[in-house]
């Protein structure tokens, strides 16, 4: 079913295109989904961008950690490193980031954004020069996820003159980066090229000695020309890139008794689990601009192979109950329980009862498209008016090649059993998207009003290409046309309060079943925003009213297999509130202070029982799982001419791990208790010091209070946050 790319169609299409390009010192815009910068603050809308001097400040390599920063965002740890991040806006589900648009340059970047949006694949943040969020109506524009917002990645845009960079650190548990880049422009060609590669031994403890580590490596190049004309500028860019991943991750965590005693170890079991992915990109952009006319056509085509080697479970030749290993780690003690644990440990040798099940959950990924996105500023019948539009024809596909091979424990060391190799998933899920939008902004004095309207027209198919299953097809058609309208309307010079309200979608898989309705939802926002002289503060509330709330289920939240479960009506509502300044000490010192708060309620609406294990027995009045009342961001600084100190403080409340009765007050006394995750303080805090206007000293310590809590229970078993991590570097740059 794999298609080729559309390099035909599309070549023939831009070389058909009016062409003009963009003056070099507005390049950024060209890859930017928020506009013009200087316009944020008169946004009728939730947005933030978040600049590479800010990047620079804390110098993160974990998407979360930056993300800490914007109120709104609902973040799931996972392996300490950001390695597959698992982050939400506004409540929706963190689970693999899969229902936000993720974007690099403006393209979705996700493996597959219709037909497996989970993201195991996440664009490197530490090779990024921007971050922008937008949340609230302005989602309309980047679709196929309409519910929360959309996160965009921006790359380093090729330089007007010759640029060049190196950065390079070493930390605590092994940890290194080098990163470097050198671009140059000559007449009206443009180059860069960029690399960089991390690496880290990890700071788990693998019974029995290893590594738990990884080890990444990204190199991108870009190539631009530029051309001009006498009321008219346009530029054609290539961008190739090429990104792989080693890390001996694994799913499985410790009992709570263990995690006590130890909470860095990890169980002989999981001794052989690696993953391995590599990731390939071709994105061909074309700009032109007249003076109040511009559109961007980009065609790109990315590629995705991984293969993940991890403990599964128990099987058993002699037939009888076999529990799972998320029932064997939260009940350790229980007679049948026992041995397994101690298989698991390596203090036990397996007998043919308890067989150790690895998996290979290797799946290949591409998804290639044509978009074009354009604005055009007019006046008619008085008023201003910016029009932007766009349209995108998409495909993506997923192959699964699950195999599972058996083994027994054998002196603490895992032995291949020598029986075949069992195929445990062979299908094939793709999808054909067709999508438009129009938006309309009006200016009227003080008052501004943008309408907007989005279709997505989505076929999809999946196919079981196991032997004998052939027959196992299906195809799936959505269409759907989500509308948006929100407001801005000026008080005075400095302030101004806005409001929006708009049609909220997340699409089914191929794979599922028609039973499986689409996520949809209703999205209000109210909001007011201050800003003068650097002084910055904004206030929304926020309430998502779901007619159906719509979760798949993986094996990152203990599934066996992708699977969609529907909940009906769902209410999400809270609060996010931001603050900050810069206060100068003496005009030779200035203080940067930045507060951000959420605050996230959610109730299911229904009362009724699901096999998703994380809803189970449900009643009306539940909270969802995986989302924090309370989430706290204190970020102080002090500046010099030529030094600075920055700390970052981040509070996050207990999530619960399943539905949770509001009406307990506390996670704990639900009737599964413990399936929570812990309340997280941590504060980390950076230093750099610019020896000459080329280069500079940093110091970074992540986690200053070295403390340790158990950020998920999910899949299997408790696992930490990271420990305390030092790390000193140098950067040079001409």
């Amino acid at each position: 079913m794999k298609k080729p790319p559309l390099a035909i169609l599309i070549t023939s299409i831009l070389l058909s295109q009016v062409a003009i390009a963009e003056e070099k010192n507005n390049s950024f815009e060209r890859f930017s989904i928020l506009g013009n910068k200087q316009e944020l603050s008169k946004s009728a809308g939730s947005v933030t961008f978040i600049s590479e001097t800010e990047l620079e400040k804390f110098e993160y390599d974990d998407i979360a950690r930056i993300l800490a920063t914007i109120p709104g965002v609902n973040v799931r740890q996972e392996d300490g490193y950001g390695l597959r991040p698992n982050i939400g806006f506004r409540g929706v589900t963190p689970e693999r980031s899969k229902k936000i648009n993720i974007m690099e340059d403006g393209v979705l970047i996700s493996p597959a954004p219709y037909s497996a949006p989970a993201a195991y694949y996440f664009p490197m943040t530490s090779r990024m020069t921007a971050v922008e969020v937008t949340k609230g109506p302005s989602t309309i524009k980047y679709g196929p996820n309409t519910v929360a917002g959309a996160i965009n990645l921006v790359t380093r845009q090729v330089p007007v003159g010759r640029e060049a960079g190196l950065d390079v650190s070493l930390g605590s548990d092994g940890y290194g980066k080098a990163h470097g880049y050198f671009g140059d422009n000559i007449d009206d060609f443009g180059y860069l090229v960029e690399g960089i590669h991390l690496r880290a031994d990890g700071f788990k403890e693998l019974d029995g000695g290893g590594n738990t580590g990884f080890d990444k490596s990204d190199v991108m190049a870009k190539f631009n020309y530029q051309l001009d004309g006498d009321d008219y500028q346009q530029v054609l860019e290539l961008k190739l890139s090429h990104a792989s991943e080693t890390s001996d991750e694994t799913y499985l965590g410790l009992t709570d008794e263990d995690f006590d005693k130890n909470p860095y170890r990890r169980y002989a079991a999981s001794q052989l689990d690696v993953m391995e992915w590599e990731h390939q990109q071709v994105q061909f952009s074309h700009h032109i601009e007249f003076e109040n006319f511009n559109a961007t056509t980009k065609v790109y085509r990315n590629d995705f192979e991984r293969a993940w080697f991890k403990l599964n479970g128990f099987g058993s030749s002699q037939g009888g109950s076999i529990p799972t290993l998320q029932q064997i780690l939260t009940n350790p003690t229980d007679e049948l329980n026992q041995v397994y644990y101690q298989v698991l440990t390596g203090q036990a040798d397996s007998t043919l009862r308890e067989i150790i099940v690895l998996g290979t959950n290797d799946r290949e990924y591409y998804s290639q498209g044509l978009q074009i996105d354009m604005t055009w500023d007019m006046s008619l019948f008085g008023f201003s008016h910016q029009l932007a539009s766009g349209i995108r024809y998409h495909e993506d596909e997923i192959e699964r090649n699950h195999i599972e091979d058996n083994f027994l424990m054998r002196s603490g060391l895992l032995q291949s059993t020598g029986e075949a190799t069992v195929a445990t998933a062979t299908n094939t899920e793709q999808t054909e998207a067709i999508s438009v939008y129009l938006q309309d902004t009006l200016t009227l004095d003080d008052l501004t009003v943008t309408a907007g309207i989005r279709g997505e027209l989505i076929d999809s198919y999946f196919k079981n290409r196991a032997p004998q299953r052939e027959q196992d097809f299906q195809y799936k058609t959505t269409r759907l046309w989500l509308p948006s309208i929100s407001a801005y309307y000026g008080i005075n010079d400095n302030s101004g309060v806005f409001g929006g309200i708009h049609q909220g979608f997340v699409p089914t898989s191929p794979i599922q079943s028609v039973d499986i309705k689409i996520e949809k939802s209703i999205n209000y926002e109210l909001g007011w925003r201050y800003e003068a002289n650097g002084n910055k503060a904004e206030v929304v509330g926020f309430f998502s009213d779901y007619s159906n709330l719509k979760e798949s289920c993986s094996i990152s939240a203990g599934c066996d297999t992708d699977v969609e479960f529907n909940a009906g009506a769902v209410d999400i509502y809270g609060i996010e509130a931001s603050f900050s300044d810069n206060f100068e000490i003496n005009k030779q010192y200035s203080v940067p202070l930045a507060i951000v708060y959420t605050h996230t309620q959610s109730s299911f609406k229904e009362t009724f029982y699901s096999d998703f294990e994380q809803w189970g027995f449900v009643t009306a009045g539940d909270s969802l799982p995986y989302l924090a009342k309370n989430m706290l961001s204190i970020s102080l600084g002090l500046t010099a001419e030529n030094w600075q100190v920055a700390m970052l403080v981040n509070y996050t409340d207990e999530m619960p791990e399943v539905a949770q009765t509001a009406l307990t007050g506390d996670i704990r006394d639900s009737t599964l208790a413990g399936l929570h995750t812990e309340s997280t303080l941590v504060v980390d805090i950076s230093a750099s010091y610019e020896l000459n206007h080329n280069s500079q000293f940093y110091m970074k310590l992540d986690n200053l209070l070295d403390s340790t809590d158990i950020v998920s229970r999910r899949p299997f078993g408790a696992r930490p946050s990271k420990p305390r991590q030092v790390s000193i570097g140098y950067k040079y740059r001409f």
